[in-house]
């Protein structure tokens, strides 16, 4: 599918990066944590390690001594085959886009066992003293503006609102769910995605999901899922009485 095809289950995520790119490498075992019954990588912990892939790769740069808070404003994933329990994942990590006040992040994971998966993350920036958006600095396209500048990004979401007949039920939040920014941090609501596909089509998985995040979750908010399925995909929305917190759309296959 394009990058702006509206409503759309995933956007693009195979993309090369520009061969001027800064492209950081790095690896990830599957740990015991991270995978599900069957072994396979869960979509929460792969979020995990993309996060923590980008934060490596922005200490490596020296951007992280600027005064900037990134945050998750849309993910989306494929997957060609999950990578396994105790599999050691590769992750190339490149910029592929910007607008003011955002940038988009390409990572491809290649498995010690076949595993291989494409990814495409946007991230917005926000200042750290006020939590406002903030523009991209100097040092941004200094560091990764060869391979943004000339791919304009849009920030826009394009998902649907959830339907009145759909099926709800409670989320609780946890305090451990909570990160430095006192928002529910984005893996945990992979968390939901996961424990909604066990409940509803728990003989299949995933192969192509995208997440758009909305309104940030705190603990104490009422939160429900909310979700439908409709021929083998699955599409969730988190919301509160404040409104839709995100909403994902998950395609899937048999379990083989």
């Amino acid at each position: 599918m394009s990058d702006a095809e509206p409503g759309g289950v995933l956007r693009s995520t195979g993309r090369v990066p520009d061969p001027r790119s800064r492209v950081f490498e790095a690896s990830r075992p599957v740990r015991l944590g991270d995978a599900d019954q069957r072994g396979r990588l869960r979509l929460d912990a792969l979020a995990r390690h993309l996060q923590d892939v980008a934060t490596d790769d922005s200490a490596d740069s020296g951007m992280s001594e600027e005064p900037v808070f990134w945050v998750v404003r849309r993910a989306a994933m494929t997957i060609e085959r999950w990578p396994r329990y105790l599999e050691r994942i590769t992750y190339s990590t490149f910029c592929t886009g910007a607008g003011p006040r955002w940038a988009e992040r390409r990572t491809s994971g290649r498995g010690s066992a076949g595993g291989r998966l494409e990814t495409a993350v946007l991230w917005a920036a926000l200042d750290a003293a006020s939590g406002r958006p903030a523009q991209l600095s100097e040092r941004f396209h200094r560091v990764w503006g060869a391979g943004a500048g000339a791919r304009p990004v849009s920030a826009r979401l394009l998902h649907p609102a959830p339907p009145p007949h759909a099926e709800g039920r409670p989320w609780a939040i946890r305090s451990t769910d909570l990160d430095v920014l006192g928002h529910v941090n984005n893996a945990a609501y992979w968390e939901a995605v996961e424990d909604e596909l066990n409940r509803r089509l728990p003989d299949r998985v995933p192969v192509a999901t995208e997440c758009e995040h909305r309104l940030p979750m705190d603990l104490g908010y009422q939160v429900r899922v909310v979700s439908e399925v409709d021929e083998g995909s699955l599409r969730l929305w988190l919301v509160s009485d404040g409104g839709v917190h995100a909403s994902v759309m998950v395609a899937t296959e048999p379990a083989g």
